[in-house]
């Protein structure tokens, strides 16, 4: 048994000498590998990449920027057309309202029913308190008195 041990032993020393020889020599077969031909074309590839995102992202903004403009532009108008109205002595919230209501494609505005506030009933009273534990329930908190 000590001679089967022994033997095992020198044996994965000789072993474990071969491995380590084996990968230096793919590290530098690796390194030996990578020309410097490689590299300069991987980096101009990877730059011409980031400078197609850099210029994709710069059309967007100008984009948003268009888009904020004419938002800009279009609120601009609409309070101009309300002062107007509202120098002529004219109710001023129809007429902001009515070039939206053109521009849209809806239902026709004689087929809309508009409920009013006043019709809605409150959901809850108005002394209704959540801390009072007046809703019932099998758990329920009251201050202290």
């Amino acid at each position: 048994i000590v001679f089967s041990c022994i033997l095992l032993y020198v044996v994965f020393q000789k072993l474990s000498a071969r491995l380590r020889a084996l990968r230096q020599r793919q590290l530098e077969r690796a390194a030996a590998s990578v020309e410097p031909d490689v590299v300069v074309k991987r980096q101009e590839a990877l730059a011409a990449a980031r400078l197609k995102m850099q210029e994709e992202l710069n059309a967007q903004v100008e984009k948003h920027k268009e888009k904020l403009k004419l938002l800009e532009e279009e609120k601009r108008r609409q309070k101009i057309e309300m002062w107007d109205s509202m120098q002529e002595g004219k109710s001023y919230k129809g007429n902001a309202k009515k070039p939206q209501e053109e521009d849209s494609p809806g239902p026709s505005t004689s087929s809309v029913v508009v409920k009013r506030k006043s019709d809605r009933k409150p959901l809850r009273g108005g002394g209704y308190n959540p801390l009072s534990g007046e809703g019932g329930g099998s758990c329920s908190w009251r201050p202290g008195r």
